[in-house]
């Protein structure tokens, strides 16, 4: 049972009407009831007053008055080619206003897009959203493999201090032509909020909408070339403090410093920003404006009052919390310069994220670059701030307790209001989903299953007295697939940990790849393991790797010191002994499942045997994460532990710490015995025939 007491019938009634679960299951199959406080607490964020009975019913009340009311729902979805299925009202007309400016009615077969269903009833007329979406995306017609990175590791000795998108195209070219890699795989690129940043994660953004600019290489910037006098000498100053701290980081005396990188890298921006731009690079600037819209105005408009009053805008001066306040209109003609100047920040980091993926595909990259949309953006930043009206108030997302968490996850993270979703026709989420697949060849979505569920946790309690919220997934799904059929790319969803059953199978009858990572891959789920999942028995539609970015490398795995380090930090649930016990029962069945492939002993090591086995999975896409490649032994992230371990900020290493340029990849020996598992095997470019293998996995 939840802490506190239990709803009464007219709160379950209305927490249901709105999406909010009133009682959960556990990983472990145990039934849960939500307590009133959480339930009353959730309904306030979405704006419904049920904190007293009395407030309940008359809420309720005004729900079903309303629904009863309502001639069209608040957005209608329809399968693309099929009509729309609609309950009006005898005698009511509809029609469809087509996204391309043409008309139809309601019976004929829809073209995939996001179009206006208008309906008349006797006195009464009513507009809506309505999104004709693909039933089903195409999944990559053949296998191929690719490197997992997170960027920032992945320096060159030209780079500024971390990995950069130069170095990004460098990677996709070497590894394309030299290795026969379909893809990489990228950690989220989303701008960072400005200041101090106590947690570097990726997955914790300002804005998912905009790439961040401290991932551009300045000198690849065209008008770098045009610097002359005291600017030239400025930005070369900024390059040579760049360029120590570089050399510092590779010679593993400091760490990836992201502060002192965006100083510098703004301060040389800043300088090229003013070199007269030339005719044809004014009309690109002037086009990519106008197809950002509004969009870029806002984040531009968000980025120059930041800097002028801290990131943290519920702080701001009361006028300046709303974007379409008119002080925030007079402001952003007070800040024109500062707005202007990060327009062009996003301008450039798109132009470089372009550039990328045009290296991957001349390489001979099937997919090519695969981004990564993160669950969620911090609560004070960009998004936050132009999306107030989306996001539900005084909530966090993150996850109910499991075997994995015992305590649960609060992420930190303001999640998507289903309602304000509805209402806007799901354009922001439309939004941010093209930009991400604009210069991609697939995305993978963190979290995938929160289009269908997330767990709600009311601010200043914790994660176990939160509880689920539902979204429409036929929307929230189908407005994914609407913008994957737009821009051509495949789509991976993260589904990892609690899934709620069919949702595996739904996204997969969808074309969306579902994830599977060796760890997770045992017969009989998370409980009753009896031992690894065989390789046959794998997903088809899915990226397989041995590890993610949250995960132990594998050289940490199989020698144990993933628990010796989270021994030192105190992170261990368990007795020591206890928890090294079945460590080592975990890695000596996956060995046993080698040898019995014959894939044991191997001159190469068992990672490479590792790898190996993932080609006798059927599975699509495989995927091997980069620091696996070099043996390096340190997680670039460890839940939980912000303060105490350096997460997020490790370059690539090998087994022994000491970091490994991007130059020197080519010619790294473990790197190339990693490689040579899938160059001398079938995964790239293998054309994928309908195997005998389950829909699902049993991951833990």
């Amino acid at each position: 049972m939840n802490h506190g007491t239990a709803p009464d019938a007219s709160l379950r009634e209305l927490a249901r009407a709105h999406g909010v679960s009133t009682e959960y299951v556990t990983d472990r199959g145990e039934g849960v009831t939500v307590a009133a406080d959480t339930l009353v607490a959730v309904l306030a964020s979405c704006g419904v007053d049920a904190s007293t009975p009395e407030a309940a019913r008359r809420a309720l009340t005004a729900r079903h008055a309303a629904d009863a009311d309502r001639l069209l729902p608040p957005c209608v979805v329809a399968r693309a080619g099929s009509a729309v299925r609609l309950r009006l009202p005898p005698g009511a007309e509809a029609r469809v206003a087509l996204e391309d400016g043409g008309e139809c009615g309601p019976t004929a077969p829809l073209p995939p897009g996001a179009h206006v269903l208008h309906a008349v009833a006797g006195g009464r007329r009513a507009t809506a959203p309505l999104l004709s979406v693909p039933g089903r995306i195409p999944v990559p017609e053949r296998r191929s493999w690719g490197f997992l990175i997170q960027l920032y590791s992945v320096l060159s000795r030209r780079s500024w201090g971390m990995g950069d998108l130069a170095d990004l195209a460098e990677l996709a070219s070497w590894s394309g032509r030299a290795l026969g890699a379909g893809f990489v795989q990228l950690g989220p690129l989303h701008a960072a909020e400005p200041g101090p940043l106590p947690d570097p994660s990726p997955y914790r953004p300002g804005s998912r909408r905009f790439a961040d600019p401290m991932h551009v290489r300045v000198e690849e910037v065209p008008e770098y070339r045009y610097l002359d006098g005291e600017a030239r000498r400025a930005v070369d100053s900024c390059a040579a403090r760049a360029r120590a701290l570089n050399e510092r980081v590779l010679r593993g005396e400091t760490l990836i410093d992201r502060e002192t990188v965006r100083a510098l890298k703004h301060e040389a921006l800043r300088r090229v920003y003013e070199v007269p731009r030339s005719p044809g690079r004014r009309a690109a600037l002037e086009a990519f404006i106008a197809r950002e819209g509004e969009d870029l105005t806002d984040f531009a408009t968000w980025c120059a009052l930041a800097e002028v009053h801290g990131g943290a805008w519920r702080s701001w001066p009361g006028g300046l919390r709303d974007p379409r306040s008119p002080r925030v209109s007079e402001a952003r003609g007070e800040l024109a310069e500062a707005v202007a100047y990060h327009r062009w920040l996003a301008w450039i980091t798109d132009e470089q994220l372009a550039t990328a993926q045009r290296a991957a595909k001349s390489a001979g990259m099937d997919i090519g670059l695969v981004h990564d949309l993160a669950v969620g953006v911090a609560p004070e930043g960009a998004d936050a701030w132009t999306l107030q009206h989306c996001l539900a108030g005084g909530m966090s997302v993150g996850a109910p307790p499991d075997d994995f968490n015992p305590l649960g996850q609060d992420w930190g993270q303001p999640p998507w209001r289903p309602d304000a979703l509805a209402a806007e026709g799901y354009r922001p989420l439309a939004g941010l989903l093209r930009a991400g697949m604009r210069h991609a060849g697939a995305l993978r979505v963190d979290h995938v299953m929160g289009l269908f569920r997330l767990w709600w946790v009311p601010e200043g309690r914790p994660p176990s007295e939160g509880t689920y919220v539902r979204y429409d997934a036929e929307a929230m799904l189908g407005v994914l697939l609407l913008e994957a059929h737009r821009a051509g790319v495949a789509v991976i969803g993260e589904d990892l940990g609690t899934v709620e059953r069919g949702v595996r199978e739904e996204l997969a009858a969808r074309g969306v790849l579902g994830t599977s990572v060796q760890r997770f891959e045992y017969l009989g789920g998370s409980e009753g393991r009896h031992g690894p999942l065989p390789a046959r028995r794998w997903r088809r539609n899915c990226l397989a790797t041995l590890t993610t970015h949250d995960l132990p490398t594998t050289a940490a795995w199989l020698s144990g010191e993933h628990v010796d380090l989270r021994a030192r930090l105190g992170l261990l649930t368990r007795p020591e002994p206890e928890e090294k016990a079945q460590a080592a029962a975990e890695r000596d069945g996956w060995l046993e499942e080698l040898r019995r492939l014959d894939l044991l002993p191997d001159a190469d090591g068992e990672v490479v045997a590792l790898h190996r086995f993932l080609t006798r999975t059927p599975s699509t896409l495989l995927g091997v994460w980069l620091p696996d490649a070099t043996g390096d032994r340190r997680p670039q992230n460890l839940p939980g532990t912000a303060r105490v371990h350096p997460n997020w900020r490790l370059p690539v290493a090998d087994r022994l710490g000491r970091p490994v340029p991007l130059e020197d990849l080519p010619d790294h020996p473990h790197l190339q015995a990693v490689a040579h598992v899938f160059t001398d095997g079938e995964p790239h470019g293998t054309k994928i025939e309908e195997r005998d293998v389950r829909p699902g996995s049993c991951s833990a």
